[in-house]
């Protein structure tokens, strides 16, 4: 990072400088930081799962043959590392943090001067913002603590349904491992609390003097509208793991039924409900969805103005504006259509499944405003706009299968299949991780002052887009062919299912492929920071505010 970028007001020891620090930017890039590591993780972790659903039989160097319940281990983790550490934190509390203040040149609320310096140019609640990515990291720490806990970690998988997550006697790593699970959730809930308030009350109360609603950037909508969203969605997670937590330890039964067998012991509780938790982590977990795509929403229809030179006419501006919103209130309205299988009543099923089509209205408007810019032509090329359109073309073929999905009678047979895991893996893993290097590949001069490589950004593209298409576009067929999700190997399984064999290798060598390009971006980042060209001081052209230098006079204006 460019030291000039830092707030000269802030102490100069290394420490209090790049550790124990209030600025945004700082505090941005400890969030990337935290997100690189649980990608790096959950990324490894899920190549160990690949070869093992290619190769069961296959001796893993330095662990040996992956058991079933090591299978489903690696899933807990690679799920709730990806789930949360990465498409959580990076583009909202990540990307908001680096970015927003200085898109709406966070000047202090008495101020009414327009040349705001930089050391004035703050989130709101900066001690908040800073606490944020400490419980995100030690939220982190606990999570990949518990594989070392006896037991191992948990095998309930990302959603820790009850009553397998509620006792211990579920199986192994369902005690310490899961009690660590939940104090995980409950550490990055509050985290991302504390981001989401700070996010808000930056963007109410320290945006530039003469900055109306109708004119902030379609980037600090999107990490507004989505902040306002985790203030509720989180709220939930984290009593909902207390909940669980005091199930498991303190004698309560809000998610135990009356009577169960587990391991052939018969346990008697209380009235309580395992189907209570799963409204209350889908209430959270459809939401999240929304919180993790927001952002690139609204980088996508920034980039692609600026790419073609002008500012959006303001019916469309209005237009997207619109749409963010309403995805975002619709997003409460849609979370039992991830329970359709749970017997929920078919009249109440049906309604679920009308809110998640008409949640794709809004999704809709914004592709489309999205397709009319590309093919209207005039697009200068360059990394972050190739970026932007592989998040399109992702966006729009893992959101075909959404209107599939929100059909009771179809989700009944594809529910627990790979054709789920291809829907949300196109929508929450790819598309969404373009609009992060799309992001990065953009910002990367703001930041530094240097050039990242062109050249190696298109390797990196073109090999990343073909990646992401040759291993999760084949799992629609998968499921189609009936592959249930969390089955740890196909061999010794039904016929049908081993004939999916070699369809699961092709995957994996992708994988593989995919996992491997991602070298390049590295490498990029890497030797562009220590070797890359000096940037002009807006290569871009960008006509946003965090492009303009602070206490010039020519950034008295308000951009839209």
């Amino acid at each position: 990072m460019n030291p000039a970028t830092l707030d000269p007001r802030e102490p100069c020891s290394w420490l209090r400088r790049y550790v124990f620090t209030t600025s945004h930017r700082v505090v941005g890039v400890q969030y990337l930081l935290v997100a690189l590591a649980a990608v790096v993780t959950g990324a490894l972790l899920s190549l160990l799962m690949r070869w093992h659903l290619a190769w069961a039989d296959a001796l893993i160097p330095g662990w040996g043959l992956i058991k079933p319940e090591d299978y489903l281990a690696l899933l807990t983790l690679h799920g709730t590392l990806m789930i949360f550490f990465v498409t959580s934190a990076a583009p909202q509390n990540g990307l908001a943090s680096l970015i927003l203040p200085e898109q709406l040149r966070g000047a202090p609320p008495s101020s009414t001067d327009t040349n705001i310096t930089r050391s004035e140019v703050r989130m709101a609640l900066p001690l908040l913002n800073a606490l944020s990515v400490w419980f995100t990291l030690f939220a982190l720490v606990a999570l990949l603590s518990t594989p070392f806990l006896p037991g191992g970690a948990a095998i309930s998988g990302w959603t820790s349904y009850p009553p397998l997550s509620s006792t211990a006697l579920a199986g192994p790593g369902q005690s310490y491992g899961m009690d660590g699970w939940l104090i995980a959730l409950a550490l990055f809930s509050v985290g991302s609390l504390l981001s989401a308030i700070s996010v808000v009350a930056t963007v109410i109360t320290r945006r530039l003097h003469g900055m109306k609603w109708m004119q902030m950037p379609l980037t600090a909508w999107s990490w507004f509208v989505a902040a306002c969203m985790m203030l509720p969605a989180f709220s939930i997670l984290l009593a909902a793991c207390g909940m669980l937590f005091s199930d498991r330890h303190f004698g309560t039964s809000f998610f135990f039924p009356p009577v169960e067998v587990m391991n052939g012991i018969v346990l008697h509780h209380g009235a309580g409900s395992p189907l209570l938790w799963q409204n209350l982590f889908w209430f959270f977990g459809h939401p999240e969805v929304y919180i993790a795509v927001l952002p690139a929403m609204g980088l996508a229809t920034t980039l692609l103005a600026t790419f073609a030179g002008h500012a959006l006419a303001p019916r469309t501006y209005r237009t997207m504006v619109a749409a963010t919103v309403a995805i975002g209130l619709l997003g409460f309205a849609v979370w039992g259509h991830h329970m359709f299988v749970s017997g929920m009543n078919p009249y109440v099923g049906r309604g679920f499944g009308l809110a998640t089509i008409a949640i794709a209205i809004p999704s809709a408007v914004e592709v489309i405003q999205w397709l009319a810019a590309i093919f209207a032509g005039g697009l200068r090329r360059a990394t972050p706009l190739l970026f932007i359109l592989g998040f399109v073309s992702l966006f729009i073929t893992g959101g075909l299968s959404g209107p599939i999905l929100a059909q009771p009678i179809l989700d009944a047979y594809l529910h627990n299949t790979f054709f789920v895991v291809a829907h949300f893996h196109l929508i929450m893993g790819m598309a969404v991780s373009f609009a992060l290097f799309a992001a990065i590949y953009y910002w990367f001069p703001l930041l530094t002052g240097k050039c990242m490589s062109e050249r190696l950004g298109r390797w990196h593209f073109w090999l990343s887009l073909i990646g992401a298409y040759a291993v999760f576009f084949p799992m629609h067929f998968a499921g189609l062919a009936g592959e249930p999700r969390q089955y740890a190997q196909l061999t010794g399984t039904a016929g049908f299912l081993q004939n999916l064999l070699p369809l699961q290798r092709f995957i994996t060598i992708a994988a593989f492929l995919l996992v491997a390009a991602q070298l390049l971006f590295f490498w990029n980042v890497l030797n562009s920071w220590i070797r890359g060209e000096k940037s002009s001081p807006n290569p871009w052209d960008a006509e946003t505010l965090e492009w303009e230098s602070p206490g010039d006079p020519s950034a008295s204006h308000v951009r839209a």
